[in-house]
């Protein structure tokens, strides 16, 4: 079976998800570039090689006119000048050229946060704003990330359970637990724990993208990995922060216990077998 393996340890955002999932891709250069074609206002998209405590991934920038991506702009704010509701977000990602499968999954994975969001602040999903500049950088993070789900094409996803973080977080209403209460929300009945280093591991965009994408939070199944993607973080914590994506065949513990008597009593190496699982 085609799995998709998702390692949360330093938690999730919407572009380390992207960028970890990119490095999935024969060519990853050539994603950012048809994300680029897709015309999503005032979105330029770069992607850059970074490397945190020795490990070398990849980092997608998204600059929405002059200004770069900040989680923090993603939690929704009711007195705004610039600001989008869920009507005008609807109408952004129904107006981009992509798959109908990537659009409805894009729109499933924004009502999501819509609904965290009316839910934590007492009102209807309908009175929601989003910072104009956290609307944009999210949709091309949700969008860019069920692209590359939709190119993939794994049988199944199965994430480790997410860091959160803890400590509190500073945004447009000022100071907010860890996680944030959108973010926990949309984690609920998901396996989460905060660590013992303070910060925001996770957030709303990348709680909706794995609650949406993810058929199983468990760990790591016995599997054969064809290909590892690193997404790597801005922040520094003290430990290398970033995504890792691995996808490649799995099977079940009963066949690999089988497989593995048949190697054993015919001297042969299980990397020599073939494992398909129907």
């Amino acid at each position: 079976m085609k799995t998709l393996y998702i390692d949360c340890n330093m938690g999730a955002a919407g572009d380390m998800l992207m960028s970890a999932l990119s490095e999935l891709l024969p060519n990853p250069q050539e994603f950012t570039e048809r994300l680029n074609s897709l015309n999503i206002p005032k979105v330029t998209v770069k992607s850059e090689k970074s490397v945190k405590y020795g490990i070398t991934g990849t980092h997608i920038r998204v600059f929405v006119g002059d200004i770069e991506e900040n989680e923090n702009m993603h939690h929704c704010q009711h007195n705004h000048h610039h600001h989008s509701g869920m009507k005008d977000i609807e109408n952004i990602i129904n107006g981009l050229n992509v798959s109908d499968n990537v659009r409805n999954n894009a729109l499933s994975v924004y009502r999501l946060i819509a609904e965290a969001e009316s839910c934590a602040h007492g009102c209807e999903m309908n009175e929601i704003h989003f910072h104009e500049v956290g609307t944009m950088d999210a949709v091309t993070d949700i969008v860019g990330v069920c692209m590359l789900i939709d190119e993939l094409a794994p049988d199944k996803i199965i994430a480790s359970p997410v860091r959160v973080g803890s400590g509190q977080i500073k945004c447009a209403h000022g100071i907010l637990p860890v996680p944030a209460p959108a973010t926990a929300y949309i984690l609920r009945e998901i396996p989460i724990y905060s660590g013992e280093i303070k910060g925001e591991f996770c957030t709303p965009t990348g709680a909706a993208l794995l609650k949406h994408f993810v058929n199983e939070f468990a760990p790591m199944p016995v599997m054969r990995v064809s290909k590892i993607g690193y997404g790597m973080g801005t922040k520094d914590f003290g430990v290398a922060n970033c995504v890792r994506a691995m996808i490649g065949e799995s099977y079940s513990k009963a066949g690999y216990e089988d497989l593995a008597e048949i190697a054993a009593r015919n001297k042969i190496s299980l990397s020599d077998i073939k494992i398909t699982e129907e």
